[in-house]
């Protein structure tokens, strides 16, 4: 069944300060959209928007799970999760004095995959061999790729229908940043995922993306319906790539 997200003219920020202007986009079924911006742009405050993490002060968030929509304005972060949307957040936010399993286990918090927990917990070490390697270590004493493995693993232990990944590449030496955009198309596809990934390195971005929109001083300054149409335009050029 059908899942997607729909942001309708939302418009957000912190106190007297507005970091989003009517954003509007949509990610369909089974599509993995880039949401392109340098830092301070907006990128993790529509992340947050959407988690219900922020409160937008206008517009609509609709997500459409398993077929039903679902308005996500108003609910709490736990019942957004619930319905099977996860955040992978930047800066990964583990558990650094709990080890790897533990981690993961903690991950697993939405009714509806406890009752399957053994059964993700495999598929995530299966995915990511080096965390069924050292799932007794504890998480603030591994290098900056594992975490960002153990960040992805323990979002899919949640079972989620979508998926938010918001900056995957931030601290990651170049290899690395490569190894993750690689397995999060591999995890997309094993999951039949629907994923928005907020990005500014965008040659990796654009390597598993879909389509991607631009956005700039919180607003939607472009929105591309294809790789090649991101590659071509005018304004992606002059942001990304010094054209």
């Amino acid at each position: 069944m059908a899942n997607s997200i729909r942001v309708h003219e939302v418009s957000a920020g912190y106190g007297s300060v507005q970091v989003l202007d009517r954003i509007s986009l949509q990610v369909n079924d089974a599509e993995t959209v880039a949401l392109l911006g340098t830092n301070g742009n907006g990128k993790s405050t529509l992340m947050k928007c959407i988690m219900g993490i922020v409160v937008p002060k206008s517009g609509g968030i609709v997500a459409t799970i398993d077929g039903v929509d679902h308005d996500l304005v108003g609910l709490r972060p736990e019942e957004i999760v619930d319905l099977g949307i996860s955040l992978v957040p930047e800066g990964r936010r583990l558990f650094p004095r709990l080890d790897v399993e533990e981690n993961l286990l903690l991950g697993a918090h939405r009714r509806s995959a406890r009752a399957h927990l053994a059964r993700n917990l495999e598929f995530c070490f299966a995915m990511f061999p080096v965390l069924a390697q050292r799932r007794g270590q504890l998480a603030g004493s591994m290098s900056g790729g594992e975490q960002q493995m153990l960040t992805l693993a323990r979002a899919l232990m949640t079972e989620p229908r979508i998926l938010l990944i918001d900056e995957p590449s931030v601290g990651l030496a170049p290899l690395l940043v490569i190894h993750t955009i690689d397995k999060i198309r591999e995890l997309k596809a094993a999951r039949a995922l629907t994923v928005l990934m907020a990005e500014q390195n965008f040659h990796q971005a654009i390597k598993i993306a879909d389509r991607g929109y631009v956005i700039v001083h919180g607003r939607i300054a472009y929105e591309g319906a294809s790789r090649d149409e991101l590659s071509d335009n005018e304004l992606v050029r002059k942001l990304y790539l010094g054209m």
